[in-house]
């Protein structure tokens, strides 16, 4: 298994590091706060530019996130600070103590950006997220993978896919359910929206009957009111996207409304 993985100028490498040569850092064991702190070092590493830097050695508990999470951000917030600030930077090197700690680090922060950076290619990325109402409810999934959470069924466009198969595609992969009556409702674009890299989403709205089952990287699923929502924190801009849907339900109700008066 290879320990080098180079991104443009800079060389990302997993290194094991004897404890007693260090003293090791406990993982945090909330996902923004190891992407502050992820980002901060990275910048600072930039203003004074420095040629390498090094994140750990860490060490995991019952309490903190898991080693695969803790890969998966650490990759995600140096693909982001590269592509971004093209820093003077030649190495960032990852620093652990366990060896089994090693070879999943190696698998998944190359596996990842081995994926990111040859087969998403440069982005801005492109995905589908579809709010699904079944009965009064919308059907919710929590992601397995971060940015953790729950959030509105999605994902990103394969390659030759048209944008309404990847919302069915992904509706029936998180999900289990065959949706109908498709919408498409709106195009949400925010650089900051995604805090792994930049996506540009086509919401579509659906309907559904049956019960949701949670499937593909989907760790949970769940049917909730407007009023459930409102008091979850979602992933990315999903809070609005759902005000922005009941909004729009609301002003078609009372259009219609209208017109019948």
């Amino acid at each position: 298994m290879k320990k080098k993985f180079k991104y443009q100028n800079t060389e990302i490498e997993i290194m094991k590091i004897a404890r007693r040569d260090a003293e090791m850092i406990q993982c945090p064991n909330r996902e923004e706060k190891l992407r502050n702190f992820c980002c901060a070092a990275l910048k600072k590493a930039s203003e004074k530019k420095l040629a390498s830097i090094t994140f750990g050695p860490f060490e995991f508990s019952l309490d903190s996130l898991s080693p695969a999470a803790c890969a998966k951000i650490i990759a995600q917030e140096a693909y982001k600070h590269i592509k971004l600030t093209r820093p003077r930077l030649k190495r960032i090197m990852i620093a652990l103590a366990e060896e089994e700690n090693v070879k999943l680090f190696q698998k998944t922060v190359f596996g990842y950006l081995d994926y990111i950076i040859n087969k998403l290619s440069n982005g801005p990325f492109s995905t589908a997220d579809i709010i699904i109402e079944v009965g009064r409810g919308i059907v919710l999934i929590e992601r397995s993978n971060p940015p953790f959470g729950w959030a509105i069924p999605g994902g990103f466009v394969d390659y030759g896919e048209a944008i309404e198969t990847t919302a069915r595609r992904e509706a029936k992969e998180e999900t289990s359910l065959d949706i109908f009556d498709l919408k498409q409702f709106h195009t949400y674009s925010a650089p900051g929206r995604d805090p792994r890299f930049q996506t540009i989403t086509t919401v579509f709205t659906a309907k559904a009957k049956g019960s949701p089952k949670a499937d593909s990287d989907a760790r949970g699923v769940g049917i909730f009111s407007l009023s459930q929502i409102r008091k979850m924190k979602l992933a990315f801009d999903h809070n609005k996207v759902i005000e922005d849907f009941f909004k729009a339900k609301a002003n078609s109700r009372n259009a219609s409304i209208c017109r019948i008066r």
